[in-house]
């Protein structure tokens, strides 16, 4: 079994609140991430896949054709975007790092697929001191 991860980049805005709460609470709750004005990231993003090397090719996967892959269906769809609003995979989330990798995995995994590869990770540093890290 080999793994092969890629590095994309892309930034965004978002709010991190509770529809059923006021304000203050959501403020008490999140802090600056709940900024009713937003607030946003450079994140950085690391997608992770598996498989054997294909003998024929000696490599797992074609890194230009996921490259295509991972902008078409998630850097387009994300990068210079408010999360909260012009996500539609995001849309009725709560937009946290978590809650982003498990949607940037969704999107993924059927393409991935497609490609004979298993998806194995989808991690994400939100900032230099706070990263996460989902594997489906």
């Amino acid at each position: 079994m080999i793994y092969i991860t890629r590095r994309e980049r892309f930034s965004a805005a978002h709010r991190l609140y509770n529809d059923n709460w006021d304000n203050q609470k959501n403020e008490e709750v999140y802090g600056a991430c709940a900024n009713p004005k937003w607030h946003g990231h450079n994140y950085v993003m690391w997608i992770t896949v598996k498989g054997e090397v294909n003998p024929e090719l000696g490599y797992l996967c074609d890194l230009k054709e996921l490259s295509g892959i991972i902008r078409e269906n998630i850097i387009s769809k994300v990068d210079h975007k408010n999360l909260n609003l012009e996500v539609e995979f995001l849309k009725g989330q709560k937009i946290s790092t978590e809650n982003l990798a498990i949607g940037i995995w969704n999107v993924l995994y059927p393409y991935i697929n497609a490609l004979g590869i298993e998806l194995h990770s989808v991690k994400i540093h939100e900032t230099e001191n706070n990263f996460v890290e989902y594997f489906g």
